[in-house]
């Protein structure tokens, strides 16, 4: 990533006179993101910022003093909660922008938190990523720090490390050599020295591609030639203002005159240098939001770790921690696996997992799909994506989701036989792209003396000004056939177009100035338009997004856990990837795998085992009780909370009738086949939904999210008559038999309620 992809120069409108803001390292000249052409009115008060909240969001939206944790599942509104925090205090005059510092991780996420706060109002709060905020501060404070100016940035390690390695006379391949300064890039995150990395590396479990003792001499010689060089990498920007921070007190203390609230997005994922850069812009304040999952930590091979987040109360035992369970983004049936996912895991992150609760209408079950080899299972993936674009659904509501990039080629081909447009996501940066830099040039000039071009002379709305433009360019009506980069450079042209169409609906009048301006803005936040295409992407690069059609393929063993996952703590990673993909799905999700990689190889794959006993027909695998808890708030405690019991395995679940083992969820649900008879009360049955609607008001849920139909036809039909024989139906977790256990039973047994029976 080269410096100017980290900050950028806003460009004002053609015609207009620039009005640079002040130069001051706090703002550095960096405009707010456009987190949609389609702007709406911002809230006009304080309390209005609050409406269309959940109550945890609400939760979060008002907790806006001393240490808060917001622990919030996939689908959850975690982005929408800590803007609407941010705006509710700006607005409500609690929270002065300038003094409040977001960051996360992606310029695309900070570019979207810029849009949202804009959108609610909230003008001026700065919202980064964890290297934009320090190279803005390490840029402004370098002079009175060091002297002279900040060192180059390097564009790309990778050459230097070759320089490095052949400088120690060790020769590297190319995929050596990629993976050496991948060792490098994690040593530095994690604040290991070259002398340390050997026991370092050993001790965290790292698959090192050559002898430590190499690597660390490798690193030691790539350190001294940067140095020689008068040059920095990407990590350095970190490291350096971790350094001054930490040396130079009245330069710390100008900062945290400055930035006197923090919210850090993504927590999950926050290395020991970007949590030590933190803690140093914190001092000995507390005035810090932190929102992440543990079940979705899965950049561990970058230094990531969800420690910090998971040991917040531990070093903040007054934190208000609030819980995000309700998943308005999935389907009850993708949310069920999701969770079947979870409930198998172990370790740490497993005993604080989340288990969400769909706010959305039942969808179509998952469709699992098992092919005779790769090409098979893409040819596919490819029929079936055809035939959901040809009943209507936009193609850029498809994805195509895999394990490695690797698995992109053969996905690639299949959707251009069966005319597909696609997308590369992780990709080169659109606005970086050869094509949309020279169709940016292009629009700029069209704007500025479009009145002397003869292309513009029949044209006078803003979309076909645009295509006028763009058609100079290669854009065409119709893609072209095939795949490859002639088709990539049409999509980005005909992305340029579609948002030229959606800028023209959402602001009439606009003028190809206007447009231009939009551009620059979008390219200073790396805010892409979007393209229509269906999304080829890996797990890793998919988190944060969402689709309405998901095809999670190569869903085998040796791909999904990958082969070189050996330790537990790399296989339940793999199990938390899987688990991000299966969340990515909003309606319809296609799981796939193939018995071999090549037509007429040997069927000796089968089905990632993270799919045994979730999967139709598949054995039953080791089931774990429900964990987490209902979504909430926990206020601070005083003393380290007690570990989390563990989990007993359960047996597979077998009919009461007929004996036959059970794997339809609605059948586990009801301890019986479908099809054999039921021995109901129904008066019971109406008795129980009764209670459960007083329930569901009370804790103001949806009634499924107190028991479904099925866990109280369940209890209709078996008539427990203790706590025990409760627990035994599924659906009846911990959680659930110590909030309703006494009033199920009371019910079961003919009793009437007693007075406080609905208190909680």
């Amino acid at each position: 990533m080269t410096p100017a992809a980290l900050v950028r120069l806003s460009v004002p409108a053609c015609g207009q006179p620039a009005q640079p803001p002040p130069a001051t390292w706090q703002h550095g000249r960096v405009t707010a993101a456009t987190h949609s052409t389609l702007f709406p009115q911002a809230p006009d008060s304080a309390d209005a910022v609050l409406e269309g909240l959940d109550p945890e969001q609400r939760e979060v939206a008002t907790a806006l003093h001393g240490p808060v944790c917001v622990l919030a599942g996939a689908g959850t509104g975690k982005t929408r909660a800590i803007t609407h925090r941010i705006a509710y205090g700006v607005r409500a005059g609690i929270l002065q922008p300038s003094s409040v510092l977001a960051v996360t991780f992606t310029n695309r996420a900070a570019g979207e938190m810029r849009g949202r706060l804009r959108q609610l109002g909230a003008v001026g709060v700065q919202a980064r990523t964890f290297h934009s905020a320090a190279l803005r501060q390490l840029q402004y404070f370098w002079p009175k720090a060091i002297g002279g100016s900040l060192p180059r940035i390097v564009d790309r390690k990778v050459q230097l490390v070759a320089d490095a390695a052949a400088a120690c006379h060790i020769r590297l391949d190319r995929n050596e050599l990629r993976d050496v300064t991948a060792e490098i890039e994690w040593s530095k995150v994690t604040q290991t020295v070259p002398a340390d990395y050997p026991l370092a590396s050993a001790r965290a479990g790292r698959d090192a591609p050559r002898d430590p003792a190499e690597i660390a001499q490798i690193y030691n010689i790539y350190e001294d030639l940067k140095r020689s060089r008068s040059v920095i990498d990407f990590e350095d920007v970190l490291l350096l203002t971790v350094a001054v921070l930490q040396d130079r007190h009245d330069i710390a203390d100008q900062v945290r005159s400055q930035y006197q609230h923090f919210v850090v997005d993504e927590y999950q994922d926050v290395s020991p240098l970007q949590q030590r850069l933190l803690e140093l812009w914190l001092g000995d304040r507390d005035n810090l939001c932190v929102v992440g999952d543990a079940s979705q930590t899965i950049y561990s091979f970058t230094g990531a770790t969800p420690d910090h987040l998971l040991d917040f109360r531990t070093r903040h035992p007054g934190a208000t921690v609030v819980k995000l369970v309700r998943d308005y983004r999935s389907t009850p049936q993708v949310v069920h696996l999701a969770n079947g996912l979870l409930a198998q895991a172990s370790g740490r992150a497993a005993d604080h997992r989340l288990e969400l609760i769909s706010q959305r209408a039942p969808g179509p079950e998952p469709v699992y799909t098992e092919h005779t080899d790769e090409p098979a299972e893409a040819e596919g993936a490819a029929r079936r994506i055809r035939e959901l674009i040809d009943s209507g659904v936009p193609a850029g509501e498809i994805a195509i989701l895999f394990r490695t990039n690797s698995q992109s080629e053969t996905y690639e081909q299949a959707l251009a036989d069966v005319g597909v447009p696609y997308q590369l996501r992780g990709a080169e940066r659109f606005f970086d792209r050869p094509e949309v830099r020279k169709a940016s040039i292009a629009l700029r000039g069209a704007a500025r003396f479009g009145g002397n071009d003869a292309l513009l002379d029949d044209v006078v709305d803003l979309p076909s000004q645009v295509r006028a433009v763009l058609s100079g360019e290669g854009w065409t009506t119709q893609p072209p056939a095939g795949s490859g980069a002639v088709r990539e450079r049409w999509e980005s042209l005909a992305a340029l177009v579609n948002l030229a169409q959606d800028f023209a609906v959402a602001k009439p009048g606009a003028t190809l100035a206007d447009l231009v301006a939009e551009l620059d803005e979008r390219a200073n936040a790396q805010h892409a338009p979007t393209v229509q295409g269906v999304t080829l992407a890996s797990l890793h690069s998919a988190k944060g997004l969402e689709w309405d059609v998901v095809f999670l393929v190569g869903v085998a063993e040796g791909m999904m856990p990958i082969t070189y996952a050996k330790t537990d703590e790399q296989i339940e990673e793999e199990r938390r990837l899987l688990y991000v993909g299966v969340t990515r799905a909003r309606q319809h999700l296609h799981v796939s795998w193939a018995l071999t990689r090549a037509p007429g190889g040997r069927p000796n794959r089968r089905p990632s085992r993270f799919l045994d006993g979730l999967r139709p027909g598949s054995a039953t695998a080791a089931g774990r009780a429900a964990a987490g808890g209902p979504g909430g708030v926990e206020r601070g405690f005083t003393s380290r909370p007690e570990a989390a019991p563990r989990r007993t395995q359960r047996t597979p679940a077998r009919c009461r009738v007929c004996g036959r083992t059970l794997t339809e969820a609605g059948e586990m649900k009801l301890m019986r086949c479908e099809d054999c008879p039921s021995d109901m009360d129904e008066g019971l049955y109406e008795r129980l939904r009764e209670w459960r609607g007083v329930q569901a008001k009370l804790s103001g849920q949806p009634e499924f999210c107190v028991f479904t139909d099925r866990t109280l036809m369940a209890i209709a039909e078996t008539e427990p008559t203790s706590p025990v024989e409760l627990s035994r139906i599924p659906g009846v977790l911990k959680r659930k038999l110590d909030r309703y256990g006494a009033d199920v039973l009371a019910i079961c047994a003919g009793q009437a309620l007693g007075a406080g029976a609905d208190d909680e």
